[in-house]
């Protein structure tokens, strides 16, 4: 054992023997406060992990899921000239065997029980504490539509607007839409998907949110577009809505459900249909057991959230009178959204700074380039499931979803394309 092993030395030798044993894709230049120098891996790329204070990696070593982010927030280390995104891709690629196999399946789900209480007042709070902050900032990084959820890039030179607005006609084609129908869309954020429905289905849609801030952009931005009598929105949980529709959709709001609340979520989706209704849930969710949830982003990010294993999805779905009628997963789709919006971020990042501050800019630019890594290599898709009353509500074959129509030159087909590396 090395000298120094014991606190600061012990935690370097520590990180060393990690990085020695996992880095087997590209180089990685591990830079310390007094100019040494160790290099782990070979070929390219090659990126860098310059150390500012020796206490960072004493930090690091004692809670990874946690410290990589929280040490970088407080400027204790930064990437090289590579950049950050660059840095964490080729470094959660390297540790993805790591990370699938870290926790037993046990404490995974035992801590995930507790982490996930997510009541009715609990649910306002966590939805506040990320969804609340200012418009501004969505406004500078998001399409032009304000979608805030995994796009679909039917080609890989889609921009982003096109990949949203393909998604929208996505989810279209799967409620089966027809004119006059009533829709519900269960955290419908700034209200985008319910205003494309009513403009290109002839709906009616009512979108239900737990921001204040983005009621207050829906309601704004339907007035502007003259919809106020084909869309609504209200401030509201799930658990209080009591109308009937014809469809419910829900993009990117399981998340923040919890566990525990799955079965209630599927019964109140149930409850609130009609008949011969039809629902879509579009969810993050993990390729694998259930899990935990990160501690960097559940303190920082989304307070309460949680990417369910499809195993606890379809699980508290089945006691439900409701038929799964589809079911489909896309891969790397959300990987080509966040680094769209990580390079829209930094375009504007100076800008950022000011308007909040450095610290701010670092949490924001982590949290954008550590979750396309979940993507890429750590297991995280997206859950599109469709559930309908009846079992013959849906067409019994999936020809309905094809000839979509793409907002650029060609048709968006059902099945997933080629999907770029990163970009």
């Amino acid at each position: 054992m090395r000298a120094g092993y014991r606190g600061i030395g012990g935690q370097q030798v520590m990180i060393e023997r990690m990085l020695d044993e996992h880095v087997r894709y590209g180089t990685l230049l591990l830079r310390h406060p007094d100019g040494s120098e160790r290099r782990f891996g070979q070929g390219g790329p090659e990126v860098v992990l310059q150390v500012h204070e020796a206490n960072a990696l004493r930090r690091i070593a004692r809670d990874p899921g946690f410290e990589l982010g929280q040490t970088y927030m407080e400027g204790l280390w930064s990437p090289g000239p590579e950049g950050l995104r660059v840095f964490l891709d080729m470094t959660m690629r390297n540790f993805a065997p790591m990370f699938r196999k870290r926790v037993g399946f046990l404490t995974r789900t035992l801590r995930g029980l507790v982490e996930q209480g997510n009541r009715v007042a609990r649910s306002y709070r966590n939805i506040s504490h990320h969804y609340d902050v200012d418009e501004w900032l969505f406004r500078r990084f998001l399409d032009d539509g304000m979608f805030y959820s995994c796009a679909y890039f039917a080609r890989p030179d889609m921009s982003l607007e096109e990949a949203q607005k393909a998604k929208c006609e996505v989810l279209r084609r799967k409620l089966c839409l027809e004119p006059g129908m009533r829709v519900l869309d269960i955290g419908c954020g700034w209200g985008g998907l319910a205003m494309h429905l009513a403009e290109h289905a002839d709906v009616q849609v009512d979108g239900i949110t737990l921001s204040r801030e983005q009621l207050r952009v829906a309601q704004e931005e339907a007035k502007r577009r003259g919809l106020e009598d084909r869309v609504r929105f209200l401030y509201q949980d799930y658990r209080e809505h009591e109308e009937r529709y014809d469809r419910i959709v829900s993009v990117g709001m399981f998340e923040h459900v919890g566990q525990p609340n799955y079965g209630t979520f599927f019964q109140r989706v149930n409850d609130l249909l009609n008949p011969d209704g039809i629902a879509v849930l579009h969810t993050i969710g993990r390729q694998g057991p259930p899990g935990t949830s990160n501690p960097w982003l559940k303190k920082y990010i989304f307070p309460g959230g949680y990417t369910p294993a499809l195993s606890e999805v379809t699980g508290a779905l089945e006691p439900t009178p409701l038929h799964t009628t589809d079911i489909e997963v896309w891969r790397l789709h959300y990987a080509e959204t966040l680094a769209e919006w990580y390079r829209r971020f930094q375009a504007v990042r100076d800008e950022a700074a000011d308007y909040f501050d450095e610290r701010f800019c670092r949490m924001w630019e982590f949290y954008l380039a550590s979750c396309e890594g979940t993507f890429r290599w750590w297991g995280q898709v997206v859950f599109h499931i469709q559930m309908a009353r009846r079992q013959d509500a849906v067409p019994l074959t999936r020809d309905y979803l094809c000839g979509l129509e793409d907002p650029g030159t060609s048709s968006v087909p059902p099945a997933e394309e080629g999907i770029s590396s990163p970009r």
